[in-house]
């Protein structure tokens, strides 16, 4: 199946063609055609499957077809990195459209909400929305839903996770009823399921690949001792002289501050961010780091979803993540779109238990691997490491980990 099997305006399908899009992935296989057909959908994917594509195509088909001239399409997400992400998106495929779109999203100067403002008022085609400044905007009294024909929820579960079930039921409630309702979340918690039942009707279900990491991912753990971390993370960098798009993740903003001094002092080009940075520095580094001009970025979990990176060839986890699901979703900004990647987690004694739940989850066992002689003798989980020394697996109050058992080439088009 190509992109040109789903009867694309052909203002979009010059779009795909230029941007190198030939063959759909399975999501936006199943997901495409249903949504062209009006369904309801929800789709379970995980992050880099190319879920964004799978909703804004149809949609853009949609108004390059109608010519709408109003508040068309709304798609609600949980950060501004994943607002910017698609907005982005959006004006790659509508490139030789008139569709419009903008970003809504907070941490902005008073200049963005005014030129928010406008863009409701003057009713632009898709917004890309936050909940918590959507909702400042909606009370304002402006904001016209009258005509809307789509609501998108993306990255649905996370949304839930940072206590935005009441925003989104809240701007459901300014919404007409007759509408097209679409569900894209990487894993399915009850709450989910309870937005559901209120939000779509009769959808579609679709799930591809839950909450496991892209098959060219290359995982590996070291166990290690706490002041032994930021040594191995500099040998791992020395060791990859031809990497040059690195992300370590760190899970408090302190511990971001200390990683970004300690490798500075090799004289590499490495730089921090986390929510303590205002939305223009973040996007400063976001631009460097995507332009290869920063080698190495250490970031918390604001970037473990929503950013649009490629070919990153390593993710360092400098801490195991408390929750399983956010593993999956730091090393997917790796080996995205059928390509390699490598990631690597340091595991202290304290974290060895949710390595056990990590294993469980993507169902298979990450080998460990050998410390370098230089940093000392690691720490013995009684797990087997790589080249056969040490024991069996993780073992923590008697559990064992999870054992398994044992776009194409360029399509030519005439123009």
């Amino acid at each position: 199946m190509t992109f040109d099997d789903f009867g694309f305006h052909e203002t979009l399908e010059d779009a795909l063609y230029y941007m190198h899009f030939n063959q759909p992935t399975p999501v936006q296989e199943r997901a495409i055609p249903a949504i062209m057909d009006g369904r309801d959908v929800i789709a379970t994917a995980q992050t880099g499957t190319g879920k964004t594509a799978s909703f804004v195509l149809p949609v853009l088909h949609d108004i390059v077809v109608n010519n709408p001239h109003y508040i068309h399409s709304l798609i609600i997400v949980p950060t501004r990195e994943l607002a910017m992400q698609i907005d982005q998106a959006i004006q790659g495929f509508s490139y030789y459209t008139n569709a419009s779109s903008i970003a809504v999203y907070g941490g902005g100067s008073g200049e963005d909400f005014s030129q928010q403002r406008k863009a409701f008022k003057n009713g632009v085609n898709i917004i890309v929305a936050t909940p918590g400044k959507l909702i400042s905007h909606i009370s304002q009294g402006y904001v016209d839903f009258t005509n809307l024909k789509h609501l998108i929820l993306d990255e649905a579960d996370r949304m839930l996770d940072m206590g935005f079930f009441d925003d989104i039921s809240k701007i459901i409630s300014y919404l007409p009823k007759k509408r097209q309702n679409l569900m894209f979340s990487a894993t399915m918690p009850s709450q989910i399921l309870k937005l559901i039942k209120q939000t779509l009707s009769n959808p579609v279900e679709i799930k591809i690949a839950i909450s496991k990491p892209a098959e060219g991912v290359k995982q590996e753990v070291y166990q290690v001792y706490d002041n032994q971390k930021v040594g191995l993370i500099k040998e791992i960098v020395k060791d990859r002289k031809d990497y040059n798009s690195i992300l370590v993740f760190s899970s408090t903003k302190r511990k971001v501050e200390e990683i970004v001094r300690a490798l500075k002092g090799r004289n590499l080009s490495v730089a921090g961010i986390s929510s303590d940075y205002d939305q223009s520095q973040r996007e400063e580094v976001l631009l460097n780091f995507k332009a290869r001009n920063i080698k190495v970025l250490v970031a918390t979990d604001v970037l473990s979803r929503g950013i649009d990176i490629k070919d990153i060839n390593l993710i360092i986890n400098y801490e195991v993540p408390s929750d399983a699901e956010d593993y999956v979703h730091r090393i997917g900004r790796t080996a995205r779109a059928a390509t390699k990647g490598e990631a690597i987690t340091l595991v202290n004694m304290d974290d060895a238990y949710k390595m056990i739940r990590i294993e469980r989850l993507i169902e298979q066992k990450v080998p460990v691997m050998s410390l370098p002689a230089s940093l000392g003798k690691a720490p013995d989980f009684n797990r087997k490491t790589k080249g056969g020394s040490s024991n069996k697996s993780f073992q923590r109050g008697g559990k064992k980990p999870f054992r398994k058992g044992n776009y194409s080439g360029n399509k030519k088009r005439q123009h």
